[in-house]
């Protein structure tokens, strides 16, 4: 892998950079280095063991802004086939923060629907980071039915910072069509399966997150507010980016014991922007295996199994109530158990 990386990858691209001047240096001056080079790739097995597997929620969500990181057009170039893209809400414009088309997965039909951001300054502005306007929303949902009106299972990847926070957005009614998404795909007679493959940023994200069965990618994050937004708001400093995200809970494994996700598709070691295929490849995996346990439910299924999920989201209760010194009873308060 070329380039600085993120500060604590550094150590393993400076490794890899010697076994690979090693293996070059090798082949031009014709020297056996076969053992030096195995030496060097056992500490760098190693090396990647000691980081991947202990990092902090802070870590993982600076893997999942990695520039490298596979997109939504990536997985469907990877994992899917036959992809013929469809644009515009019907209402004002296209928005290309969010990409929709028909597509297949082996010899599943299906609507995708995800979040793209862009490779470099020039894509990333066409594509507002992948922050959608309320036109992207629109678009969506007018997809979403037309999959529906032709018994299309739905796949959507989340992958945003969050929805557009611009005047004109707002203008446009921001929060109306994310909300109006959130009553529709609640109420879809088809199968819907959601992934978050890199960044989940409030409701921009749950504006085409609603669906029957949730998965995560392993070095994603999916959270109300950024890690970010959050210091700023409490210690009134983003620096403390680092300690927002260890307490908001907004890794695979917290999320999955909340049962706010359902699944985990695993990572290849070191993350999925160190391998596009592999990563593609267990995400296919996932993702048939749903559609075939999904496909088997009823419309009114579908939609009572979706709305049960939601439901269990934020449980509460109600402490026992107790005796004030006048002698009437109050109820002491709700608590998240």
């Amino acid at each position: 892998m070329n380039g600085s990386g993120l500060d604590f990858e550094r150590p393993i691209i400076e490794l890899e950079q010697k076994i690979s001047e090693l293996r070059k240096f090798s082949e031009t001056r014709s020297i056996d280095l076969s053992g030096e080079i195995k030496q060097f790739e056992d500490r760098l097995e190693k090396l990647k063991q000691d980081i991947f597997k202990k990092l902090t929620p802070w870590q993982k969500v600076q893997i999942a802004r990695h520039p490298r990181r596979p997109y939504t057009l990536d997985y469907i170039r990877l994992a899917m086939t036959e992809f013929v893209e469809l644009h515009g809400d019907r209402h004002f414009r296209d928005d290309p923060a969010i990409v929709c088309g028909l597509a297949r997965i082996d010899n599943e039909k299906v609507m995708v629907i995800g979040h793209q951001k862009g490779r470099d300054t020039k894509e990333n502005l066409y594509r507002s980071f992948g922050s959608p306007h309320p036109e992207g929303y629109r678009k969506a949902m007018r997809l979403m039915w037309m999959a529906e009106r032709f018994g299309l299972p739905i796949v959507t990847f989340i992958d945003t910072p969050g929805a557009y926070p611009g005047v004109e957005a707002e203008e446009r009614g921001q929060a109306e069509a994310i909300a109006f998404n959130l009553r529709e795909m609640s109420l879809l007679k088809v199968p819907v399966i959601v992934t978050v493959i890199g960044e989940g940023g409030s409701g921009g994200a749950l504006g085409i997150g609603v669906g029957n069965h949730t998965c995560m990618l392993e070095n994603a994050y999916y959270s109300v507010i950024s890690p970010e937004g959050c210091a700023a708001i409490l210690w009134r400093d983003r620096t403390n980016a680092c300690d927002a995200a260890a307490a908001l809970k907004i890794t695979a494994p917290d999320l999955l014991q909340f049962k706010i996700i359902d699944e985990i598709i695993p990572e290849p070691l070191g993350g999925a922007h160190r391998d596009h295929e592999a990563t593609a490849g267990a995400l296919k995996k996932a993702l048939l295996k749903n559609l075939k346990r999904l496909k088997s439910l009823s419309s009114e299924e579908l939609i009572e199994q979706r709305y049960e999920k939601f439901r269990i989201i934020g449980k509460w209760e109600q402490l026992k109530r107790k005796e004030t010194e006048d002698g009437s009873n109050h109820d002491a308060g709700a608590v998240q158990p």
